[in-house]
């Protein structure tokens, strides 16, 4: 069974290596991103490539691009690869970010000026312009007759767009994708089929982060009786570690995501993962002077800003020593608790102490060989600050590729 390649979404995910865990400080001549490191300058290989959005480099044409200016002129005076420092085996993928403007009527972008920028980055592979089909049949839920019309103008929208972008692209040095969209296993199989007979050999399935598992297992299956022996499928934004295999199995070849790195600070529960399928809830150690709810508190005489402070110091001295070996995991518990009903109530603090002792209980930073663990220790499951939450994205990234290597080994 050939190996499913991993693409990294890019969204301005660093880390920077000067930042000191004990003083929360970092150099100040740190310059953005050129000083930073990317999962790959961590890891010897936590992915096949990276894929870039012109959304997030160019914005929407409105001047909201997330690159500044300066590294904006770098990305295309470098292009992609060098930009991003690339090792020479990592791949390098573009799309629009059809995400972005899913609330416009038409694209805010022509084809030129897709590939273009498609050109410009030097991609390996360049997807086609697409407008998203916002919604999926469900048992018992039927579309109405105006929401059906929309969903076919994107469809057949994209489609011609698809067929425009693959005759101009066809002197271009990248291998063109064309991206099927749909709204019921039929719509999608459709647009595949007309994707083939434009002359597509590669595909992208849209649309597709909000579907369940099985709405994504019946379309491609449906999908499935219409493509070719050479058809290669990719899957926009989607990682299910436990549907990889079949995903392959259905002509699968690619995906890319970003929810092992999002999971580790916008999930409520699974924020360390392991290899082993287990998952660990963060210890929440919010920073005082950046959290909103607190301040709030502070300000409004609800809670006294000193012994807040001192609650905040005590709970990352307590977990620096139970990591250490210096503190009882009761001990350990009950101060993080205390700081729990401070910031988030008793409420919370009672809901989460199960998982919080877990977590404590089991150090599965210990446990983890990765660079990530190795290098920053018990910090790695501390819910704290851009620093510490990104690394341990990276850590979940990691253990995502290893998990998807060992399917196909």
């Amino acid at each position: 069974m050939p190996r499913l390649k991993y693409f990294f979404p890019d969204s301005q995910d660093f880390i920077d290596p000067s930042f000191n865990f004990f003083k929360e400080t970092r150099n100040e001549h740190r310059i953005r991103q050129r000083d930073d490191l990317y999962p790959h300058e961590v890891f010897s290989r936590p992915y096949d490539g990276m894929l870039v959005s012109k959304a997030v480099v160019d914005g929407l044409g409105t001047g909201e691009s997330k690159y500044s200016r300066p590294q904006r002129l770098r990305f295309f005076r470098e292009g992609m690869s060098r930009f991003f420092r690339l090792p020479e085996n990592m791949e390098s993928m573009g799309d629009c970010g059809a995400f972005t403007y899913v609330t416009q009527y038409e694209p805010p972008y022509r084809v030129e000026d897709v590939i273009n920028f498609y050109e410009a980055s030097q991609f390996d592979y360049g997807v086609s312009l697409d407008h998203i089909v916002f919604g999926y049949e469900k048992a018992g839920r039927c579309f109405s007759e105006t929401e059906l019309k929309e969903f076919s103008r994107r469809k057949e929208l994209t489609l011609s767009l698809a067929d425009e972008f693959l005759i101009k692209s066809k002197n271009s040095k990248f291998i063109p994708f064309g991206v099927a969209h749909g709204w019921d296993r039929a719509s999608y199989a459709d647009s595949v089929k007309k994707l083939i007979s434009m002359g597509y050999e590669y595909i992208t399935m849209g649309g597709m982060v909000p579907l369940k598992t099985d709405q994504i297992i019946e379309t491609l299956e449906e999908v499935s009786l219409v493509r070719k022996s050479n058809t290669k499928l990719h899957l926009l934004g989607i990682a299910r570690p436990q549907e990889l295999a079949r995903f392959s199995d259905l002509g699968v070849v690619s995906i890319d995501s970003t929810t092992p790195l999002q999971q580790a600070f916008k999930d409520r529960k699974n924020n360390y993962h392991t290899l082993s399928g287990k998952n660990y809830v963060a210890l929440r150690v919010p920073q005082l002077d950046g959290n909103v709810s607190l301040g709030r508190k502070i300000k409004s005489g609800v809670i006294n800003q000193d012994i807040a402070r001192e609650l905040e110091k005590a709970t990352l001295k307590a977990l620096l020593e139970y990591s250490e070996r210096r503190a009882s995991l009761n001990y350990t518990l009950d101060v993080l608790l205390a700081y729990e009903r401070l910031h988030s109530g008793e409420k919370n603090a009672i809901s989460i102490k199960d998982d919080y002792e877990k977590t404590l209980a089991d150090r599965p930073w210990e446990h983890c060989s990765c660079e990530i663990c190795r290098e920053i220790g018990i910090n790695v499951v501390i819910f704290r600050g851009a620093e510490r939450n990104r690394r341990r994205g990276f850590h979940n990234i990691q253990v995502f590729y290893e998990k998807l290597t060992s399917i196909f080994d």
